[in-house]
């Protein structure tokens, strides 16, 4: 005979003095817990890589810069472009760069932004890269 056979068929114990916990409360007990708050999206954030920004200089800036005269003028006809751009990150130095294909609302020389129909606003300083028709049947014809 073994040492609990004696008990081993009995009902499992329920206390009259004290309500028994609900059983999400129960497991809340054994469910992995952070020990240190925030540690886990500190990891993350120093993983997450992000690239350092270039500047065109030299013939690539003539040709933006000649790009972008085409859209001043031409923005009331709220061009086709894709803009192949930097954005720098909020959190850590660098950014990414990301292109965008949308169609112009209006350029601000002031502020020196391309604003595109959908409110992105993009800064002339951050563009490496303009496309669209608009460029081509100015520029060719």
């Amino acid at each position: 005979m073994g040492k609990y056979d004696d008990i081993i068929n009995l009902p499992h114990h329920v206390s009259k003095k004290h309500p028994q916990m609900p059983i999400a409360d129960r497991a809340a007990q054994f469910a992995p817990f952070a020990a240190l708050t925030g540690y886990g999206e500190q990891i993350k954030e120093t993983a997450r890589t992000t690239e350092e920004f270039h500047q065109v200089s030299g013939r690539e800036k003539e040709e933006l810069d000649q790009k972008l005269q085409i859209l001043l003028q031409t923005q009331y006809k709220h061009p086709l472009i894709s803009t192949y751009y930097f954005t720098p990150d909020a959190r850590k130095q660098g950014g990414h760069y990301e292109k965008k294909t949308e169609y112009v609302k209006r350029i601000d020389p002031v502020k020196e932004y391309i604003i595109m129909k959908d409110d992105t606003r993009i800064r002339f300083h951050y563009i490496k890269e303009l496309q669209g028709e608009i460029f081509n049947k100015v520029i060719v014809g």
